[in-house]
């Protein structure tokens, strides 16, 4: 694998990583935290799953109580981020944050450094890995169109965009660590 390289200026920080369902976020957010010499994978869909009662079903077209729940997800992972920064953790972030919520959530981050990853295969290697994993995310080949849509075209340009397609993980972990200060995006003051 790589180098075992720390971010730029050994500052901790925040690598989130982000992309649709099977884009193989987890696996690459793994291969990233485990080459940091201290880093924390959080999975953002953690409080979701934490949810006992009342979950919504998180899909495109999210209900009014699916969208706040989402929303709590994101506010969630950024309040547990910033606790792990200030212990002197870099907190590799995955998370399905797409479409106009990318930007969104980067401002939760206010003074803290955050580099943005969005893993973007092809659609049709997005099926193939679907199909392979455990769980399923897809009903089918049109809601991985429908998604890949919304990535593409509804998601602003921020950080380092990356196609995974002919990539393994190691090589996309490595890929990431190369190129974070092309992921980093501005800082959010707290005061704007």
């Amino acid at each position: 694998m790589g180098s075992n390289q720390p971010p730029a200026n050994n500052q901790p920080q925040v690598i989130l990583i982000t992309g649709n369902m099977a884009a193989g976020k987890s696996s690459v957010a793994q291969a990233v935290a485990e080459q940091l010499p201290k880093s924390v994978h959080l999975r953002g869909d953690i409080f979701r799953r934490m949810i006992v009662n009342g979950q919504a079903e998180m899909t495109l077209e999210l209900s009014a109580q699916g969208y706040q729940q989402l929303r709590l997800r994101y506010r969630l992972a950024a309040m547990a981020a910033e606790l792990y920064l200030q212990a002197g953790f870099t907190v590799v972030y995955q998370d399905i944050i797409i479409g106009s919520e990318l930007s969104e959530v980067i401002t939760y981050y206010h003074d803290t450094p955050v580099s943005v990853i969005v893993l973007c295969p092809r659609p049709d290697v997005v099926a193939a890995r679907d199909t392979a994993r455990e769980k399923t995310g897809y009903a089918n080949e049109e809601m991985v169109h429908a998604f890949d849509h919304v990535l593409r075209t509804e998601t602003p340009r921020l950080g380092y965009w990356l196609d995974t397609s002919d990539l393994t993980v190691a090589q996309t972990a490595d890929h990431i660590l190369k190129h974070l200060p092309q992921a980093a995006v501005p800082l959010h003051s707290s005061n704007e």
